[in-house]
């Protein structure tokens, strides 16, 4: 029986895992697929180096060659970087071959496109690898999608940032300190921004806002922020009141708009996040149906990757049924009567010693002064956004997951800010 052919796109860590993934697992493939999987070709930059890969393997630095395998079935891409990936994707959808990226910033940005067109070609895109390596998110959201509609989507995306905020609480040490080990166990890159900053985090959100709701929220409306701020002492006493700090990726649609960000949050126990450490990620979703389901795993790396790009691979090549939503229709959310009603949250203020009493809509629940700052856990009724544009030397936490909704008149809001911003 002749054999399934592929070809590989970038021969750097990813690469080789899904080479060596497709080496080691040959035999469960073939008993899953019936044929075996074969790397009939590898698109690399530099052609004069030695790769060990068997001998029949065409190594080339031209796609033209990759795209004129005989009988070519599925293309993996493991390039980084928006082009030339998508050109890449494109053209293979276009030549009948099946897709499969590990390529978040490349998706984030034409995701829709390679899934339109995959349709009306009749081929699949598979894009596990892009979210959160091997943890199963993509095709766990698309099984809910089948029926259960999705209210929110809350993730840690990011492996390099959970880890560096669990070391600096378990160890006591500075951020700079955990980054520089981070970086010296490979778990960050020499430039490191795009984790910490929270872009990496950003372009996933995009991806899993795309596969929940149908669409996006305008990017420039996402709120996103990085983990550079976050200090030992913030975390000291927030550690002592019973929270962790975590950089939550979270979206969720309030009406007809998009309430998301990117950015650190606090936790308590009873947070479904609560326990991701380290390099791990995990995602909730709160569906009308089943729930709240929370789905963990390791974030990243060779092997991860790799399996979630060769799991894709199984999806591609036996019957399934289509695993993407169609743009969500606008609908009202039933469980607000009238545009009374506000979100009332927690938020943990922290600020120059100065007094601060409370007042009947703004409670404070624990209060801890640290050296020359004070450190306030509030409940009040003005979203963290506005806090830090109306007084933008205070730094302003939420806490996750500690939302309601309390009926107020529209006049109570700005006599309310003004009485927070007073510190």
């Amino acid at each position: 029986m002749a054999p399934i052919k592929a070809a590989l796109l970038g021969f750097g860590t990813v690469g080789q895992g899904v080479y060596e993934a497709l080496q080691t697992h040959r035999e469960q493939l073939q008993n899953v697929l019936g044929k075996e999987v074969v790397i009939e070709g590898i698109l690399v930059k530099d052609g004069s180096k030695e790769r060990e890969v068997d001998e029949h393997v065409l190594i080339t630095t031209d796609f033209d060659e990759i795209l004129n395998i005989d009988g070519l079935e599925v293309v993996f891409e493991a390039i980084v970087g928006e082009e030339p990936g998508f050109t890449y994707l494109s053209r293979a959808l276009d030549k009948g071959c099946h897709v499969i990226t590990a390529n978040k910033v490349m998706f984030a940005k034409h995701g829709r496109s390679l899934l339109d067109k995959a349709e009306t070609l009749g081929r699949y895109v598979g894009y596990e690898a892009t979210t959160a390596g091997g943890t199963p998110i993509i095709r766990s959201i698309s099984q809910l999608l089948q029926v259960n509609e999705i209210h929110a989507v809350e993730a840690i995306l990011n492996g390099t940032s959970n880890y560096i905020l669990t070391n600096m609480r378990e160890k006591g040490l500075p951020f700079h300190d955990v980054l520089k080990s981070a970086q010296e166990l490979g778990y960050a890159e020499a430039d490191p921004a795009s984790d910490i900053e929270g872009h990496d985090a950003f372009y996933k959100l995009m991806i899993l806002s795309e596969l929940s709701f149908g669409e996006t929220p305008k990017w420039e409306d996402v709120e996103r922020k990085g983990i550079t701020e976050v200090t030992s002492e913030q975390i000291s006493v927030f550690k002592d009141w019973g929270y962790k700090v975590k950089h939550l990726a979270r979206i969720r649609r309030d009406r007809d708009q998009f309430i998301s960000s990117v950015k650190p949050v606090l936790v308590d126990a009873d947070h479904p996040l609560y326990g991701v450490e380290d390099v791990q990620n995990a995602i909730t979703v709160d569906t009308s149906l089943a729930g709240k389901v929370t789905v963990q795993g390791a974030g990243a790396g060779k092997l991860p990757t790799a399996s979630a790009m060769v799991e894709d691979l199984t999806y591609v090549l036996q019957p399934q049924t289509a695993i993407r939503k169609k743009k969500a229709e606008q609908h009202a959310d039933n469980n607000r009567e009238s545009t009374n009603f506000t979100t009332v949250g927690e938020y943990v203020l922290i600020g120059p010693s100065v007094s601060f009493h409370g007042t009947d809509d703004v409670q404070i629940l624990k209060q801890e002064i640290k050296e020359n700052l004070v450190f306030l856990l509030i409940e009040c009724q003005v979203s963290t956004a506005t806090l830090l544009k109306e007084n933008p030397e205070l730094v302003v936490y939420e806490v996750a997951g500690k939302e309601k909704n309390k009926k107020v008149e529209q006049e109570q809001k700005d006599l309310l800010l003004k009485k927070v911003t007073n510190l």
